[in-house]
């Protein structure tokens, strides 16, 4: 239930007329002379005679009450029917070998790129952590994670907390033959995956540090069944170029130390990807730009929300009308039996 408001609030103007017609209810125009009327004022006054105004202050009353009427007063019933239009996101995650490397947290060398892409990937789904935007709550969002064959762990889904459990599980391949970096099956597969969805706005979100060299699908063919497919692909190419430090056991001593390698990230393949499909290539070198960009992506890929209003008024007129007309009735019989006056 809202505050009362006023349809037609000018009708208000008329409640101004009611001390005019109290003074004219009031007023008797017929006079009968009397050579004193010294007698008549010194008698007390009777409940008849202290009421004789009653009637015009009834009509008075009665003027206030319809022209509140006449105004419309009402309260306003709102319904509100929000469509939202969501976004059908994969998010495509290379989980290879070269995920070890130690250079996208600065000065700490405990965190491997796999980790900072995870944490990064739960802001941008839930919403939560210092680079995070409002979350995806109305999109449905699948995970994707590939290395030398794509594996498709989770499809288009609203349960994020299912689906964010899944991406902490994920781990990097630990074997040589899982090994590689598939990007043409790994889109191929998104691709695939978000085709079977009623969405109207479809994105990949691919994130890779590598080179393709692995898989069966070829990236450029990938990304034209993309295009076809009115897919939207968001390239990130994670990681330092040239050379990073990585984890590796010495066989002598049994420790774990860090050695610097040369790695490979093909950005004019991601580029490619981008530029067919219509999405854009973003460039992440630590984590701090890693977050950028996600959330660059999340301003760029928002849900549509329509808002219907449907609104319907509770009218309260007829009470005011019904009052005022019983009042100028009241007054019009009082006036006529109980408070006549002669001549």
């Amino acid at each position: 239930m809202g505050e009362i408001e006023l349809r037609d609030p000018a009708f208000l103007l008329l409640a101004l007329l009611a001390p005019f017609v109290f003074w004219l209810a009031r007023h008797n125009p017929s006079r009968i002379r009397y050579s004193s009327v010294a007698i008549v004022e010194a008698a007390p006054r009777s409940l008849r005679a202290r009421l004789a105004g009653l009637p015009a202050l009834l009509m008075a009353l009665a003027v206030l009450l319809i022209s509140v009427a006449l105004a419309g007063p009402r309260t306003p019933d709102a319904e509100t029917k929000v469509s939202r239009e969501g976004i059908a996101i994969m998010m495509v995650l290379d989980r290879s070998g070269s995920m070890q490397a130690r250079d996208l947290v600065q000065d700490d060398y405990s965190v491997d790129r796999l980790s900072v892409v995870k944490d990064v990937v739960r802001g941008f789904v839930l919403g939560e952590g210092e680079s995070a935007g409002e979350g995806r709550p109305d999109d449905t969002i699948g995970l994707i994670a590939f290395a030398g064959y794509a594996d498709s762990l989770c499809p288009l889904t609203l349960d994020h907390g299912n689906l964010t459990t899944m991406v902490n599980d994920l781990e990097i391949v630990s074997t040589r033959e899982e090994d590689g970096t598939a990007i043409g099956d790994g889109l191929a597969l998104a691709v695939e995956r978000l085709r079977r969805s009623d969405a109207k706005s479809k994105v990949v979100i691919m994130l890779t540090d590598g080179a393709h060299n692995a898989g069966v699908v070829d990236p450029k063919q990938a990304a034209e069944v993309a295009a076809a497919s009115d897919v939207k692909v968001y390239c990130i190419g994670a990681g330092t170029q040239g050379r990073a430090p990585f984890p590796v056991q010495d066989p002598f001593t049994g420790r774990t130390e860090l050695r610097l390698f040369d790695v490979d990230l093909d950005e004019d393949t991601l580029k490619m990807i981008a530029e067919t499909t219509g999405g854009r290539y973003f460039r992440a070198t630590d984590r701090e730009s890693l977050g950028e960009v996600y959330t660059e992506i999340d301003a760029l890929e928002r849900t549509k929300v329509t808002e219907f209003r449907y609104l319907q008024y509770d009218e309260h007129y007829r009470s005011f009308l019904l009052a005022g007309l019983l009042m100028v009735g009241v007054a019009a019989t009082s006036k006529a039996s109980l408070f006549r006056t002669l001549p």
